[in-house]
């Protein structure tokens, strides 16, 4: 074949591949696809292979190579496995950024009036794995401090042993349940109520006597909710008779109620459905609705007992 024939010039090849004369331009200016030679009127000629780099080349730029890395891969100074290995890490990196953005302003639409917000919801959110780590810690070591009791160190372990790290690819819904866990427990309030809930178990066995009783309100409390059934009538106090002990002294039950005020807050179980779905885990089954249902009945049925014999 002449020589001469096997020559395009740059408005040749915009024909053939369909890219602009001036994208073919930049790229020969960038040494991504240089000429072979020049006609005699200056123009730059290529060669017949230059069809297929160019179009390689536009493959490889809509994935998002730069040009350096592309110049690499057609020049065989890296493989296309090896340039491709990098860019995944860095489009990982881009989409886990994108995805975090994406989870902090999706949470500021349900903040209208709280702009001043924004800006702590983003640096929660870009914390490091050990920093969310530090962050859980500090928590925990300032509701449990100065505790002994080997029951709600039990607790304090567990909660150690669910790190709120979030996974590689976090999903949306785990993004945003790790910047509500994190204002949770930067929450003064929050951390007071659970401070007094580890104290008041602590000096009272409360802890120990709620992770007895805990299965049985969920075995039958929870499904008296569910059922609708009220807690002042005769069904429910069949109900109550299944948890707690008829024969259960007056200091005790005020005791217990005082007990269940402390444990049917929604924040504390809010806390751990956060965890829950940070470590992509299904939540346990709601219990702070059984145990009000609980303390509504135990007013209304042992409570009134008690005023009965006094009179």
């Amino acid at each position: 074949m002449d020589e001469e024939i096997d020559r395009y010039t740059i408005g040749e090849l915009a024909r053939r591949t369909g890219l602009s004369a001036r994208t073919i331009r930049f790229w020969s200016d960038s040494a991504v696809i240089p000429p072979l030679a020049r006609s005699a009127g200056g123009y730059r000629l290529y060669g017949a292979d230059a069809v297929g780099r160019l179009r390689l080349i536009r493959t490889l730029r809509e994935l998002g190579l730069g040009l350096d890395a592309v110049r690499e891969v057609l020049d065989r100074q890296s493989t296309l496995a090896e340039v491709a290995a990098i860019h995944v890490d860095a489009l990982d990196t881009q989409i886990r950024i994108l995805q975090l953005n994406r989870a902090v302003l999706r949470n500021a639409t349900c903040r209208e009036h709280e702009t001043e917000g924004l800006t702590l919801m983003y640096e929660l959110a870009r914390l490091s794995a050990q920093q969310r780590q530090q962050l859980i810690d500090g928590f925990v070591d300032t509701i449990f401090a100065g505790v002994d009791d080997a029951d709600a160190l039990a607790i304090a372990d567990f909660m150690r042993e669910m790190p709120p790290q979030l996974p590689d690819d976090p999903t949306s819904a785990q993004v945003d349940a790790w910047i509500e866990l994190a204002e949770l427990v930067r929450d003064n309030d929050f951390g007071h109520t659970m401070r007094q809930m580890v104290l008041r178990g602590e000096s009272d066995n409360r802890i120990e006597f709620g992770l007895n009783i805990r299965p049985l309100v969920l075995e039958h409390a929870a499904p008296a909710v569910g059922k609708k059934i009220a807690p002042e009538s005769d069904a429910g106090r069949a109900i109550l008779d299944r948890i707690v002990p008829t024969d259960l002294g007056d200091i005790e039950s005020q005791a217990l109620l005082e007990w269940l005020a402390l444990v049917a807050q929604p924040r504390v179980e809010r806390y751990w459905e956060l965890l829950s779905l940070i470590n992509n885990r299904s939540p346990a089954p709601a219990s702070v609705p059984a145990f009000a249902w609980l303390a509504t009945a135990l007013r209304a049925h042992r409570q009134s007992a008690t005023e009965a014999r006094s009179r």
